[in-house]
């Protein structure tokens, strides 16, 4: 009689937030704290105590700010397989090292390149939610391990339907098109890009067409990653001196870097709504149910 097949393991750098609670009481998984000690010169050590011979273990870990996780996080995958885990997948809600998928100048890292590299390296799988994908369409193209990519955009859709009255979805640069094009179908609003002139890191400039057509909706600002809000608070202060009423910000990731929420505040957003792919007060949209959807798919395949 072959052996009884132990229930997979969900270690996580998130300790018990409700999300890893979440998603492992609906999956039937043992959610383990990966308990992480920093010595005072630097160096970290990661201990799992569980065991782990002959288990399915999902890392969950948010690579928020991934330079001082990254070495823990590879470590505790080393160790996992180390001590006989039967399969290792990477559950990373907010996937890290996505914008610099180009040599933009001489001698630069295409950061994108050797971050994919380390994980595929570590990892038998990787799940994420709407990574920041521009110059590479696919994350197989940088990954090479099976990539499962969960989206966000029905679950915003329908957030929006059900909470905001005569919603104008507004797209704050070209690059956001690809979201607010998405949501606004699912959610059967109309929807306008407009356009960003970008002179410096955080110095931007917000175009704005025409859109007297289109007053008196409640404009609806949708992006993949709030994170400086500069550019945010920028189109709020343009559709504000055009005289929209004051917008709803929403957003897959809650980055939040630096002052983005005192700034969105003193422009006049109304109500900042994320994702919980990085755990956040403005969390509203609830990603568990898709992302244990994908999740099963793997284990169920493990033979």
């Amino acid at each position: 009689m072959s052996e009884e097949r132990l229930n997979p393991v969900l270690l996580t750098f998130d300790g018990r937030a409700p999300f890893a609670e979440a998603l492992a009481q609906q999956m039937d998984m043992e959610l383990v704290p990966v308990e992480l000690h920093r010595f005072p010169d630097g160096e970290s050590l990661v201990r799992m105590c569980t065991r782990l011979a002959g288990r399915d273990c999902v890392v969950f870990c948010t690579l928020k700010n991934p330079d001082s996780i990254i070495f823990p996080l590879l470590s505790a995958a080393f160790t996992a397989r180390e001590l006989g885990a039967r399969s290792i997948g990477l559950l990373a809600p907010y996937l890290a090292y996505m914008r610099q998928d180009k040599r933009f100048h001489t001698g630069e890292a295409v950061s994108a390149r050797p971050f994919a590299h380390l994980v595929s390296t570590h990892f038998d799988y990787l799940v994420t939610v709407d990574p920041h994908l521009h110059r590479y369409h696919r994350l197989d193209a940088l990954y090479r391990v099976p990539c499962t990519v969960v989206s966000a955009v029905p679950l915003m859709a329908e957030w929006i339907r059900r909470n905001v009255e005569k919603p104008l979805l507004v797209g704050p640069d070209e690059e956001s098109m690809q979201w607010v094009g998405a949501v606004a179908e699912m959610a059967g609003a109309p929807f306008v890009v407009l356009r960003k002139i970008r002179r410096g890191d955080v110095d931007v400039d917000i175009e704005v067409p025409e859109l007297e057509a289109v007053q008196g909706l409640t404009p609806v600002l949708v992006d993949d990653i709030l994170s400086t809000g500069h550019t945010l608070s920028k189109t709020v202060v343009a559709l504000l001196e055009r005289g929209f009423g004051a917008p709803v910000c929403l957003a897959v990731h809650a980055v939040f870097a630096g002052e983005a929420e005192r700034l969105l505040a003193e422009a006049g957003a109304q109500r900042l709504v994320t994702a919980n792919t990085i755990e956040h007060a403005s969390n509203a949209v609830d990603i568990a149910a898709p992302i244990a959807h994908a999740l099963r798919n793997y284990l169920k395949s493990i033979v």
